[in-house]
């Protein structure tokens, strides 16, 4: 296998909406690091998403929340491209990463999960040691050009993922020998051994018992001023702690989204307030 490039080289960045951004005193964070605009989702006849639009700022967490089979982790997926996987399944409308459409046929999708990680519900560490799961992308992607720059790619992954006390004596135990908690953090340096851009989190905590879920949060907590995160949860609990805007979800669509502190104490539609009071969901 030939070695693949540095994924951020595969996008040029826009240096003209910078300026222009610029010119105007406005952030890339307040436009949104991703933007979809009217995403509609098909597995064959049968249609899960409905003209979605969202910004998605950089340096926050976006909390998706609404009732079990609303389409939020289908829109997750749809953020890497993941739906491609699945057979049938078709993408309508626009996701922008950096002013860039992510659905050009010019944009390899092996690439753009390099920039955009996932962190599924599920830890699914490799069958291999602590050390070279989180080695594997950073060496298949050509991160590292020596042993030694590979092991400090390791180290630096695992401290910020809050990993690197408890495993730097043990780097060659297989992943699986890790307590629950630590596998999802072992999966989230992973992710981010290969310098993303964008962290997508699919219940991130859902198997995970209170003590580790209180540390992901914590991590969460910790990255968002680097990436820009997005995060699935059925937790509001979760998502008022951790993130800065929310996006209420319902039947296949966005049914309002905004500051996290304003969706949860004065909700525009009915239907969040509904839903974020316990009365369905």
């Amino acid at each position: 296998m030939t070695p693949m490039s540095n994924p951020r080289s595969s996008f040029k960045m826009t240096a003209q909406r910078d300026d222009a951004l610029a010119s105007a005193g406005t952030s890339r964070a307040a436009v949104g690091k991703v933007s979809a605009t009217d995403v509609s989702v098909f597995y064959g006849d049968k249609q899960a998403l409905f003209d979605v639009s969202l910004d998605m700022p950089d340096r926050m967490v976006t909390a998706l929340i609404g009732p079990s089979g609303c389409g939020k982790s289908t829109f997750l997926r749809c953020i890497n491209r993941m739906n491609d996987t699945i057979p049938g399944a078709r993408v309508d409308g626009k996701i922008i990463l950096d002013g860039e459409d992510i659905n050009d046929r010019k944009v390899d999708p092996v690439l753009l999960r390099a920039r955009v990680g996932m962190v599924f519900q599920k830890p699914n560490p490799f069958p291999k040691s602590i050390f070279e799961n989180v080695a594997y992308g950073p060496r298949i992607h050509g991160f590292a050009d020596n042993k030694t720059e590979l092991a400090d790619i390791v180290e630096s992954s695992l401290k910020r993922a809050g990993l690197w006390k408890e495993v730097a004596d043990r780097l060659q135990a297989p992943g699986t020998s890790l307590s629950g908690g630590q596998q999802q953090r072992l999966v989230i340096a992973r992710a981010i051994a290969v310098s993303p851009e964008v962290i997508l989190m699919d219940e991130p905590c859902s198997a995970l018992d209170p003590i580790a879920t209180a540390k992901i949060e914590e991590l969460i907590d910790d990255l968002r001023s680097q990436y820009c995160i997005v995060i699935v949860t059925h937790s509001m609990a979760q998502a008022a702690r951790v993130s800065q805007r929310t996006a209420f979800f319902h039947m296949g669509a966005v049914v309002e989204a905004g500051a996290t502190d304003e969706i949860f104490t004065n909700p525009r539609d009915t239907r969040t307030q509904d839903y974020i009071t316990g009365r369905f969901g």
